[in-house]
């Protein structure tokens, strides 16, 4: 078994910063984590906190910490150090080798979608996002790992894209996307549905934006290298 993971980001027009955040960590016993975190406003101060927010999720999951705790903790965090002013959305997507499971939590407006062998599923219940209600918990999912899984998530500048433009953002695109393609295929998913916001907002993005795409294959490499590739313009 192999998780690929594929990102693709782009900032909101104009802005020399993103305030959109992403990090991918290793779980101490065995697996890995994305979190996605995307930062109230725009700019270097949504930046600071976006990244404020993933580092903290990286360094609990790879102490050991499990998800639910911390979202709940990276809260708490955010909530003291910016005293309950200032928001982030966050999303974790996990592959755990420790209970071989697929897990997720989500604070954010912004659905996960999960391919299945019978289909699509899409989570998209209403919840906070995390730093200003003093009480906060996480929408969480678990089920057992299986190939073939596509998980995806983004942040609002996706969910938004068009719509100053009087466009409206068609959902069913992004599940075509993701029904057509295997889990082998996370970074063109992830490209792709970048691309099609990007057309909605006529490539002057309205907000940041950043689509996450993790899938579970089966495993050809034998020698189990671990490799990563990063395309990241300056």
């Amino acid at each position: 078994m192999e998780v690929k993971i594929g990102i693709a980001q782009a900032n909101k027009y104009a802005m020399s910063e993103c305030g959109d955040s992403i990090e991918v960590t290793e779980r101490p016993r065995g697996g890995v984590s994305a979190i996605l975190a995307d930062g109230q406003g725009s700019g270097r101060a949504a930046k600071l906190t976006s990244s404020m927010v993933v580092h903290k999720a990286s360094s609990l999951i790879a102490e050991g910490a499990r998800d639910g705790a911390v979202a709940r903790a990276v809260h708490d965090y955010l909530y003291t150090m910016k005293n309950g002013k200032v928001s982030s959305t966050l999303t974790v997507l996990s592959v755990d080798l420790e209970t071989y499971t697929a897990v997720f939590s989500r604070n954010s407006n912004c659905p996960v979608i999960v391919k299945l062998d019978y289909g699509i599923d899409v989570y998209e219940q209403e919840i906070n996002s995390i730093g200003v209600h003093k009480h906060m918990k996480p929408l969480m999912h678990q089920m057992p790992l299986e190939t073939g899984m596509i998980f995806v998530s983004y942040s609002d500048g996706i969910q938004a894209a068009g719509r100053k433009r009087g466009r409206s953002m068609n959902f069913d695109h992004f599940l075509k996307i993701i029904q057509e393609n295997q889990p082998e295929d996370a970074t063109f998913i992830a490209e792709s549905i970048l691309e099609y916001a990007l057309q909605l907002d006529d490539y002057r993005p309205g907000d940041d934006m950043t689509v996450v795409v993790m899938g579970v294959t089966d495993s050809e490499n034998l020698h189990k290298i671990r490799r990563m590739g990063i395309s990241f313009p300056c």
